[in-house]
């Protein structure tokens, strides 16, 4: 109860911060680049290493890729049919496609599952969600407006990327049966929980709503698209056609049905593919997912 409470009274101090004049608007900036350059690093560091390498380990690393993959081809089918504009297509490809598995799925996973289920969170996080962003994510947004596709940059994001650096240290750790003296395991794991707060915050200060927008139709569906239709893909899938079942499955499925990925949509703004419609994307996303994520669980809890 005490990690669902901490969500709340975060994302409200978060919203409340958007009203403190003394604070700096970018508030939101630095905290992000903190869970990225630090929290983020520390949890892979921490967790990685100590994870059981087997092939079940595919459903959680199929959630990010499949996830995205089936919204290429859902939106940009959709939007070729109904002509729609390539930076229309773009954003919702990246928005709908990339789900917030770290910033709100952490905390969500560790309040649902605890410490067991934050194993399986970062495996769907880091070799999937951030490498199909910095890979994939970076060509859509690159095709999909007026950028020239540069591998060399694309390959050099990803390498230079802190959480990737750590992900790739703390895996090399894994397969040669290693891990850090306990001392630096006890820092890596209290600098990892940084994660929740920091980054709930921050996604309270960026918490937008516009009512006059025009966009509403194209976030309905894009967030149907990703709260809805994406773990129902997942739930068939891994739970009736696989007939998979236990924590890995379920954590999993959770992850699928996370609102979209903040750094999704930032992508998508810096590429000029519907900078407000993908703020909206994360802004109403976020909140909005905390119902149908309660909706998931209960599925996962009866069925």
């Amino acid at each position: 109860m005490d990690n669902i409470l901490l969500i709340f009274i975060c994302l409200l101090i978060g919203v409340t911060f958007q009203y403190v004049k003394a604070l700096p608007k970018n508030m939101h900036v630095v905290l992000n680049q903190f869970v990225i350059y630090v929290s983020l690093p520390g949890l892979a560091l921490y967790y990685i290493p100590k994870i059981e390498i087997s092939t079940a380990l595919l459903f959680p690393l199929g959630v990010a890729w499949l996830s995205f993959g089936l919204s290429f081809l859902f939106f940009y089918t959709l939007g070729k049919y109904l002509g729609w504009s390539k930076k229309l297509t773009g954003c919702l490809i990246l928005t709908a496609g990339l789900g917030n598995t770290s910033f709100v799925g952490f905390p969500v996973v560790e309040a649902l599952y605890g410490s067991k289920g934050i194993e399986t969170a970062i495996v769907i996080d880091q070799p999937g969600t951030f490498v199909v962003m910095a890979t994939f994510g970076i060509i859509v947004a690159t095709l999909f407006s007026r950028e020239t596709l540069n591998v060399n940059g694309i390959v050099k994001k990803i390498i230079l990327f802190p959480p990737f650096l750590a992900f790739a240290v703390a895996l090399l750790l894994n397969i040669f049966k290693v891990d850090f003296p306990v001392d630096f395991q006890s820092v890596f794991q209290r600098i990892g929980s940084t994660v929740t707060p920091i980054a709930l915050i921050a996604v309270g200060l960026q918490l937008k709503i516009e009512r006059k927008s025009k966009h509403w139709g194209f976030l309905g569906l894009g967030l149907l698209f990703k709260l809805m239709i994406t773990p129902l893909f997942f739930f068939i899938l891994y739970k009736k056609i696989f007939g998979a079942s236990g924590l890995m499955i379920d954590v999993s499925i959770v992850e699928s049905a996370m609102a979209p990925m903040i750094t999704g949509a930032i992508l998508a703004s810096t590429y000029g593919l519907k900078p407000k419609l993908s703020s909206m994307m994360v802004g109403i996303g976020i909140p909005l997912s905390f119902i149908t994520l309660a909706f998931w669980y209960w599925i996962l809890l009866n069925f």
